[in-house]
């Protein structure tokens, strides 16, 4: 199964910045020296955020969660890095009850 409306996928800028790839942020730090350490920063940002966006368009849904909000999405994918290596991501999209765009939630690595 492909991610419903995949072409129409909502992926936050502020979102990759001040979480996932934030040195500050109380829970995206790990994240963030993980992904640093990939090459992804903040002036490269967009480079993080095609490789998500190619993720949700081309990859199947490996799991859907059912929530109070809507429904999540489990996607697997493998990223070219800025540093050339190749890493296996796993993220998490939303379909918000009442909407049908899915929204970036979350990735890290598998």
């Amino acid at each position: 199964m492909k991610l419903p409306h995949r072409n129409n996928v909502l992926i936050s800028r502020e979102k990759l910045v001040q979480y996932i790839l934030s040195e500050t942020h109380a829970l995206g730090r790990f994240k963030a020296k993980f992904f640093q350490s990939l090459g992804f920063n903040k002036t490269n940002v967009h480079l993080f955020e095609e490789s998500l966006r190619t993720i949700a368009k081309f990859k199947d849904v490996k799991d859907v969660i059912s929530s109070p909000y809507g429904t999540k999405y489990v996607l697997d994918g493998r990223v070219k890095t800025p540093t050339g290596k190749i890493v296996k991501l796993r993220t998490v999209r939303i379909i918000e009850k009442g909407q049908n765009r899915p929204r970036f939630v979350t990735t890290y690595p598998v």
